[in-house]
């Protein structure tokens, strides 16, 4: 055959591989028209390993290289979860690092919707309106996300999975500044510590805000010439600004923990943790005791972290995370004895671990 006829056969065949993805997603939209009626969940990660698990094995009967197939499926399924509506919750204005980590998770064709707070994220999933929420909930230099934490305890809803995504910080403003012309800074309390040392060189006000993006588009909105603000590259697209700084967070390795929620937890994967959190008798010895009954199983805790009941003085509750599923059996059965021991005992969630970035 000629070039050319080689050139018309990949037409042909391309022409048939795009009709056969519009057939796929027309199937996957009805499939979110029932999941949507309450007969599935929108995302069920063990259906997507078990299609990854089969194209992979299709690809090497055909001689294909596996992972090349994969790569392409991953994106095909994130664009099946995108048609099937999936709407992702999320704190922040359009840009923010919780916008980011739900692309990361769920794929580039989720639908998101921004919320002004954490606590109206969680409400939109305990009521239903959306079938998921992603929050933060640690940073690998601040520590953990207090509130996060709290609307745990109290909602009525599941940790149903994580991300982690590298946090890079820059400084954005309007165009036509400059960085002489910068006097006052503004984002989130959070990415403010975080670039504590960039910003110590700076003479400039700085002004907490309750969102990184939110902050770029009010100096836009507000037409603020000598104000700037921190936040991730993608803000400074979505609202055509302009970057004077990059990369100025004082760690390189800056990474946020995101937890997914939704109303029920996700089935074992075989590579899971599971998060709960627990109050304990004011008796010596219950914490070594609680702890114990992991450590005599080989169950290997990730994180540990108290945090004030809010009903008394002094007394805390403890949140854990751990590795395996609630429906293991080991788990199954130091979670009947930590409940003999605890006062209140909350299962937060098994979830399959995140990527490490």
């Amino acid at each position: 055959m000629s070039l050319d006829d080689l050139r018309k056969d990949i037409d042909s065949i391309d022409s048939n591989i795009v009709k056969l993805l519009s057939r796929r997603l027309r199937a996957a939209r009805k499939i979110g028209d029932l999941k949507r009626k309450g007969r599935g969940r929108i995302q069920d990660a063990a259906r997507e390993k078990e299609v990854v698990d089969h194209v992979r094995l299709l690809a090497k009967k055909e001689g294909v290289n596996p992972q090349d197939v994969e790569q392409l499926y991953q994106q095909i399924i994130a664009a099946s979860r995108g048609v099937q509506g999936m709407e992702i919750a999320f704190q922040g204005q359009d840009g923010a690092y919780s916008q980011e980590a739900a692309f990361d998770f769920f794929g580039n064709s989720v639908l998101t919707r921004p919320c002004e707070t954490l606590d109206e994220v969680f409400k939109l999933v305990q009521e239903g309106v959306v079938p998921y929420g992603i929050v933060p909930v640690e940073n690998s230099q601040e520590g953990s996300i207090s509130r996060s934490y709290d609307l745990l305890l109290d909602a009525d809803v599941m940790v149903c999975g994580e991300t982690q995504i590298r946090v890079s910080h820059c400084l954005i403003a309007n165009r036509g500044a400059s960085m002489s012309s910068i006097k006052r800074i503004y984002s989130h309390p959070q990415a403010l510590a975080q670039c504590q040392s960039y910003l110590r060189h700076l003479s400039c006000e700085i002004i907490p805000a309750y969102d990184t993006a939110g902050s770029v588009k009010m100096i836009k909105e507000k037409k603020i010439m000598d104000g700037a603000a921190i936040a991730g590259a993608r803000s400074a697209q979505i609202y055509e600004m302009k970057i004077l700084d990059r990369e100025i967070e004082d760690n390189p390795r800056n990474t946020t923990r995101f937890f997914v929620l939704g109303r029920i937890d996700a089935p074992p994967s075989g590579h899971d943790k599971t998060s709960i959190v627990f109050l304990l008798k004011h008796k010596p010895g219950t914490l070594y005791q609680a702890l114990g009954e992991f450590a005599k199983r080989r169950i290997n805790l990730t994180k540990i972290e108290s945090r004030p009941t809010r009903q008394k003085p002094w007394e805390y509750n403890f949140y854990l995370d751990f590795e395996g599923h609630r429906s293991d059996s080991e788990v199954q059965q130091t979670l009947l004895q930590l409940e003999d021991i605890s006062l209140f005992l909350k299962v937060l969630g098994s979830y399959p671990k995140a990527r490490q970035t």
